[in-house]
């Protein structure tokens, strides 16, 4: 009999794709569903990106890597913070590794002791609660409403902390709820962890150039430097470059996070793949303009959902303010019945509403730890879009009080 190690009874697997498997398995029986479970651009790379991968691995060997990454792919994330964050790290403060939860997990394994507290403001994204977790450690997960614009304030993030807390994390622009930080407010949130040395800052900024209505994106990092010596800035190529399969996230931090992240890295995957390091090198280093073409169209599909949404009197959805998600409240809908007679008793019982009876895959809010919502992803067609609205507009419509 295989034995399960008992640290793995209190993790889930992620929301999202257990979604997106739902939908999958659905759809094998010849139902046209449409998923909208995943956060995947539906872009190509830039061109220069896959051709230049290609032809450096054409002409060269591909050998391992140190574990923290390249030098010239450290040089260019350098680079990167000095030229559009203003923020300035030597290489040894820069690590690499296969995607942005890849560089959480390793910095949580690297500090995270049982007990310790995490602070995850909720929404928040699925995956990290579950590595948390998976480390002994315990998420703290105050509440963040739509009424605060889903951003945390100094009084719940002073209320939330306690002598064990280890980590803060914020999200900007926020998964699911696209949220963006101010500078005021990030130096709010800055002002109340100075009088908490003990608290480390993690900065999940993978969304960063993915923001609406003209809004400026302010790194933590930027906003508090004088917490410069406990913060990780975490970002990557995934959703900015369209790049999600090549699997290269990022991170800068303090010296000693980033050898002992290094650590980690080395005795588990060694380092990420040559090839897909020098992708993002010239990702990084290349023509950005594909990078402002998506942010466009994810606009545009940001103003058609707001619009469709509006027009549905069951549900409600401020308008996000970047990312490429809508955090749908959907309140009107519990205690609903379905025409079979079922009653829709929360955001769970929606989502599976939406695949059986619209064929349309969402991840329901408990998922980020903020009920009644469902997140549907906007990375996809418009047509895709338009199509999936009209069928949640029909579903919807079929029930009754």
């Amino acid at each position: 009999m295989t034995h399960i190690a008992s640290r793995l009874s209190v993790v889930k697997p992620s929301a999202s794709m257990a979604v997106s498997q739902a939908a999958r398995t659905l759809a094998a029986t010849g139902v046209d569903v449409i998923d909208l479970g995943l956060g995947e651009p539906d872009f190509a790379a830039p061109a220069h990106v896959t051709e230049t991968a290609f032809a450096e691995a054409r002409a060269h060997r591909m050998l391992y890597t140190a574990a923290l990454g390249t030098p010239n792919l450290r040089a260019a994330i350098r680079d990167k913070f000095h030229r559009e964050n203003g923020l300035d790290f030597a290489e040894d403060e820069i690590a690499v590794a296969n995607g942005a939860k890849q560089i959480i997990f390793n910095a949580l394994m690297a500090t995270v002791e049982p007990g310790d507290e995490l602070i995850l403001p909720a929404p928040y994204f699925v995956s990290y609660p579950e590595m948390a977790k998976l480390f002994g450690g315990v998420p703290v997960t105050p509440a963040c409403p739509a009424e605060t614009g889903f951003r945390l304030t100094p009084e719940v993030l002073e209320a939330a902390l306690s002598d064990r807390t280890r980590w803060l994390f914020l999200n900007m622009p926020g998964n699911p709820s696209g949220a963006v930080y101010t500078r005021a407010q990030l130096q709010a949130l800055g002002a109340v962890l100075e009088r908490h040395p003990e608290v480390m800052i993690l900065s999940d900024e993978i969304y960063e150039h993915i923001t609406f209505d003209g809004r400026a994106f302010t790194s933590f990092g930027a906003a508090c430097p004088g917490l410069r010596d406990r913060t990780l800035i975490v970002n990557g190529v995934s959703k900015a470059y369209a790049m999600t399969g090549w699997r290269v996230g990022y991170a800068a931090g303090p010296r000693t996070l980033i050898q002992a992240m290094a650590t980690v890295q080395s005795q588990s995957c060694t380092s990420v793949s040559a090839p897909a390091q020098r992708a993002a090198q010239a990702a990084l280093e290349g023509p950005q303009e594909a990078v402002a073409t998506f942010r466009a169209a994810f606009e545009r599909r940001r103003d058609l959902v707001v619009e469709g949404i509006r027009r549905i009197n069951t549900l409600s959805l401020d308008p996000p303010e970047g990312a490429f998600y809508a955090f749908i409240g959907c309140a009107g809908l519990i205690g609903m019945k379905t025409p079979e007679g079922q009653v829709l008793e929360d955001d769970v019982a929606v989502t599976q509403f939406l695949l059986h009876a619209a064929h349309v895959a969402a991840v329901p809010g408990s998922a980020y730890g903020l009920s009644p919502y469902f997140r549907i992803s906007t990375a996809t067609s418009e047509a895709q879009l338009c199509e999936a609205l009209s069928r949640i507009g029909r579903a919807l419509a079929t029930l009754d009080r």
